[in-house]
This record gives structure tokens, sequence and C-alpha cells, in this order.
């Protein structure tokens, strides 16, 4: 079991930005239409703005203004699928023997955005990028808790999924809509997480696991439950 608090959070969807935005939505959740609409990055100078895609944009967009004010603060960046659009326009110019780009490929591993994240905010500490299947909010918990442990003040944690493209639509199924959910988690015992194993009947969710975890956060909810292959993962808050 950990414990920790989360002292603030930020998120962002196509046409949900504010908190209020994101309390009438986890008051009465609904699919969003697709869209192409990006967050507002404007803070970043506008050379770096072009090199971002809209996953990265959406992980500066709600870590940013949790990190403001903070020094050496570590990050972990979450994502199951990554920079989908990026990858099959590679694979694409493979297929159509097209020579490759090579902004393109390094913008497109997994730890692309940590890597902008450390040059942009000039920080050097701790940062570590997850790609963990069904529950990889969790496995980033536990990477949080381990470096509040060790003595960081504070953990900048961001999950963020991006629309896949059609070509994937057969393969990928837990994404809705794009999104990102940014935490800022302190040392405490606010929250405790616990993971049990054992047989699990596996139930489908309509909302991705971190968006679940948002509507508990804000319509002030004790406690919620994520269930992954043989692990179940029990959220629970202090009433």
């Amino acid at each position: 079991m950990i414990t920790f608090n989360i002292a603030q959070w930020r998120a962002w969807a196509p046409g949900l930005e504010s908190a209020h935005d994101w309390h009438a939505w986890c008051l009465a959740p609904v699919a969003l239409p697709a869209s192409n609409v990006s967050p507002d990055v404007s803070f970043l100078p506008a050379m770096q703005r072009r090199r971002l895609s809209r996953l990265a944009r959406m992980a500066f967009s709600v870590g940013w203004p949790l990190a403001e004010g903070l020094e050496d603060l570590p990050l972990v960046f979450i994502s199951r699928h990554g920079e989908t659009p990026r990858t099959l326009d590679i694979l694409s110019d493979l297929a159509n023997d097209q020579p490759l780009s090579p902004t393109q490929f390094s913008l497109s591993v997994h730890n692309a955005v940590i890597g902008l994240w450390s040059i942009l905010r000039n920080e050097t500490s701790e940062m570590t990028a997850l790609a963990a299947a069904g529950d990889g909010l969790e496995h980033g918990m536990l990477e949080a808790a381990a470096l509040l442990n060790e003595g960081a003040p504070a953990v900048l944690l961001v999950i963020t999924e991006e629309q896949p493209p059609e070509a994937y639509a057969n393969w990928i199924h837990d994404v809705p809509f794009p999104y990102a959910l940014g935490l800022l988690l302190t040392p405490g015992d606010e929250w405790q997480l616990e993971l049990n194993s054992g047989a699990v009947q596996l139930t489908q969710t309509q909302w991705p696991h971190a968006l679940n975890l948002l509507r508990t956060l804000l319509t002030e909810q004790v406690a919620c439950q994520h269930a992954w292959k043989n692990r179940v993962w029990n959220w629970q808050r202090k009433p």
C-alpha cells in the first residue's frame, strides 16, 4: 500500500479546459466529438511550439501550470499508446519507400516528451516515461511514491493519450477522445492505493481509468477501483 496527497490537478480534452468544464463533465460524462483542437501552449517560445505534437502539447498544458514556481520537480509521464499519429506517418513513409525524417523519428519515441520537458524547463530531476498497458496510471503512481519516499517534496505525474488514427481502430479501444491529466503529488496520507491480486472478473468501463479517477476526485467520492488482468487496484481517500 502507498499513501500520498493530491495537492493540485489539471486536465485537458477538446472543449474541456477549465475546472468548471471538468466538474460538469464528471457529473454527466459524455463522449466528445472528434476534434483537431489543441491546447494553448502560448507560454512556450513559438519556435519550440512548432515541434510539439498534440500529445506533447496536452502534456505541457496540464503539467506546466502545476510545475510553476517549483524547482527540482521529478516527472512521471505515462502514455499507453504514445505518438500513434507520428508512428503511422513514419510507417507510411517506409511503406512508400520515402526517406525518413530524423526529426519525426526523434519526436516519436516514448521518452520524447520528457526530453522536451527537460530542455524547455531546464529541469534535471529524475524523469520516467512509462507505457504499462491497462493500468499504467497505477504503475506511474508507484514510481511517484518511490520518489516521494526518497525525499522528493513533490512529484508531477502526467498521463495523456492521443486519439489514434483510423488505421489502429481494430486494436486501440480505450481512447474515446484525446485527454491529459496532471497530478501534483506530495507526501501525506489523504489518499492510499492498494493492490490485490487473484482471479478478477474484468469489467468493461466506458472511460479511461485516469478520467474515472478524476470523477472520483471531483465528485467527492471516497473510493474507486480499477481491475486489469489479475490485478485489482483500490483507491481510497479520507472522507
